[in-house]
């Protein structure tokens, strides 16, 4: 749910930056994954700590859930401090060296010297989803995702075009805003749990730094962290190729990301709360009920993925018209639009599946499967973007083999592989 989060933000940062210019939309995209890249991070620790969760929940340890959280945000704020300035300056000394365009490079620079500062508000935010999802209080991120987006969308229509006496900042304004839609995220969460949560039931009213749960939790999220910052840097390089073919593609490719980045939000919030439950089930000794678990949630994902196909292949225009008006743009857009649609059954029956082998606490297993799995999927894509220079549509067809591989290699352990036995 927090990588979700951040999907989102970028979204809506694309929404408007497409009345911006095709150097800004094209921009937000590289300079967004990038930061994406580093969130990872923090992100991969708390779904380590997400999945122990998940474990103390089902055996009824409540009391011991506190110290997982605690020591994360331990963890993980002195973390995001000490990345903002190293972040800064790897973003403004090397980055530019992957770019034609100085003009792009101008923007992501831009864009990153203010988004770094939301880093301390995103790796905090990620230690509270990693609560809720484990005590399976699912129902406060929907509205917090409300009040954070609600908050990026204020701020970016005030911010980028300047209005009602704020400066006219551009894609530093979306930046800014992103950040602030943190803040207030990070805030929403606090208030809740001091108001709301039986701070008595998971033991937080005897805060203590144990030093032996961070070890456990790493002993998990370590291989999770390295996965998803792989998976992360491999989908820049995507863009980084693309950008070589020119802006005009690179700002199709943003466009269209943007699009699948919403099409598959249903499939994803359900894929990401399946390692908890997962986790749940096997800490409540029911090992058999996996399986039929994970066919109920693929099914519900598949029905829901249907829907959103159809309603996109009828009406492909009036969608994209969302993030420009011009005529050329949204012709040009369609064809790799339709090719993503394809991809939707097969994202909905791999992340579940994925996200279900980390759930059983094998995440070197996971790990393992995504370093096969990148290893296709980049030699595809350098072949099919570099070398033959193939249309957008064609190069989003590495998103297929990404899913494909990975799905495969999950569901063969799932059915095969030794994991009913894996302590946590």
């Amino acid at each position: 749910m927090s990588l979700l989060a951040q999907n989102i933000i970028q979204v809506i940062d694309t929404a408007f930056l497409g009345r911006v210019g095709e150097v800004e939309l094209g921009a937000s995209a590289l300079a967004g994954i990038f930061y994406i890249g580093v969130f990872t991070l923090g992100f991969g620790y708390s779904m380590g700590s997400q999945i122990l969760i998940g474990r103390r929940n089902g055996e009824e340890n409540y009391h011991q859930i506190s110290d997982i959280v605690v020591q994360g945000l331990l963890v993980l704020v002195p973390a995001a401090i000490l990345l903002i300035p190293i972040m800064g300056y790897v973003s403004n000394a090397w980055l530019p060296y992957l770019f034609e365009s100085k003009e792009v490079s101008a923007a992501v620079n831009e864009y990153l010297d203010w988004r770094f500062y939301g880093l301390v508000f995103a790796f905090t935010n990620t230690m509270f989803r990693a609560f809720y999802i484990g005590i399976a209080g699912t129902k406060i991120l929907t509205y917090n995702a409300i009040v954070m987006a609600l908050t990026n969308v204020l701020f970016d229509y005030l911010l980028i075009f300047g209005h009602f006496g704020f400066p006219e900042m551009g894609i530093a304004g979306a930046a800014l805003a992103s950040v602030i839609s943190e803040l207030a995220s990070t805030l929403f969460f606090i208030i809740f749990a001091l108001r709301k949560v039986d701070l008595v039931k998971y033991g937080f009213k005897k805060i203590s730094i144990h030093l032996s749960v961070v070890k456990q939790v790493l002993n998990i999220s370590v291989f999770m962290m390295a996965q998803y910052l792989l998976s992360v840097f491999v989908w820049m390089l995507f863009f980084v190729f693309i950008e070589k073919l020119g802006e005009r593609p690179l700002a199709i490719s943003n466009i269209v990301r943007s699009f699948y980045t919403i099409l598959i939000l249903p499939a994803q919030a359900l894929s990401s709360s399946t390692s908890t439950m997962v986790s749940n089930t096997i800490g409540a000794g029911r090992h058999s009920e996996v399986f039929n678990l994970l066919g109920r949630i693929t099914k519900i994902s598949l029905m829901i993925s249907a829907v959103i196909i159809l309603l996109v292949f009828l009406f492909p225009r009036a969608l994209i018209q969302i993030y420009t008006s011009d005529p050329v743009l949204i012709a040009q857009t369609i064809p790799p639009m339709y090719v993503l649609l394809a991809l939707l059954p097969i994202f909905s029956v791999g992340s579940v599946f994925f996200n279900a082998v980390s759930g059983t606490g094998n995440t070197k297993t996971a790990l393992i499967f995504e370093l096969f799995t990148l290893t296709f999927y980049l030699s595809y894509m350098w072949w099919i973007i570099i070398y033959l220079q193939s249309s957008v549509a064609l190069c989003c067809t590495s998103e297929h083999i990404y899913w494909f591989f990975l799905m495969s290699f999950s569901f063969l352990y799932l059915k095969y592989g030794n994991w009913q036995n894996k302590k946590i």
